[in-house]
């Protein structure tokens, strides 16, 4: 099983729901390796570097960022996580959906999740995480994930009643990712 990068974007560094966030990702992904024998890639938007948020078409995109569009586009399922900034998930992971192929997600299981500083931020998973996906006709789990700054102690998912719901959100993936006999099983979570 190899293990990429998984670290926090420099520009959120100094937020305290980057780092929640990629341990939010983290967690989801052990938590599917320990259900079926997987490869998960841990991408991060900084792995795209600059490049990514410079291009407006493929053609404009740097090997770097084409890379992580190449990532997404070839995995057999994606944890999408992602952090919540004024009630909208992250500007750039809007920007890197909007480059991907719209026939690129088709039936691709997918598990959603964000973090935000309070519960004023959980729909956003359902009212624009989950139609975003939708528009590709991927299949999103129906159990989505958000944790808030309380549900975190030491960088760590620590709240119960998260916690289980995380734990049925990996279990329902799991069995739509068993389902579809990927040809690699290798699943990617992108975190902005």
């Amino acid at each position: 099983m190899s293990n990429g990068c998984g670290r926090t974007s420099s520009c959120f560094r100094q937020h305290p729901q980057a780092v929640e966030i990629t341990n939010a990702g983290a967690h989801l992904g052990q938590a599917l390796r320990e259900r079926l024998s997987v490869t998960v890639n841990f991408l991060d938007l900084v792995d795209a570097g600059r490049g990514l948020g410079a291009a407006f078409t493929r053609q404009e995109l740097t090997p770097e960022a084409l890379s992580v569009l190449g990532a997404v586009e070839q995995a057999d399922a994606l944890i999408v996580t992602t952090p919540v900034y004024n009630g909208s998930y992250a500007g750039l992971i809007k920007h890197l959906f909007d480059l991907i192929d719209p026939l690129a997600l088709v039936d691709r299981p997918v598990l959603i999740g964000a973090t935000g500083g309070g519960q004023r931020h959980a729909l956003v998973v359902e009212h624009q995480l989950r139609p975003l996906f939708g528009f590709y006709s991927a299949l999103t789990v129906p159990s989505a994930v958000y944790g808030s700054d309380s549900d975190f102690s030491d960088g760590k998912l620590t709240d119960p009643q998260v916690l289980a719901r995380a734990g049925q959100a990996v279990d329902q993936f799991a069995t739509l990712v068993s389902a579809r006999q990927p040809k690699r099983q290798q699943v990617s979570l992108a975190s902005a």
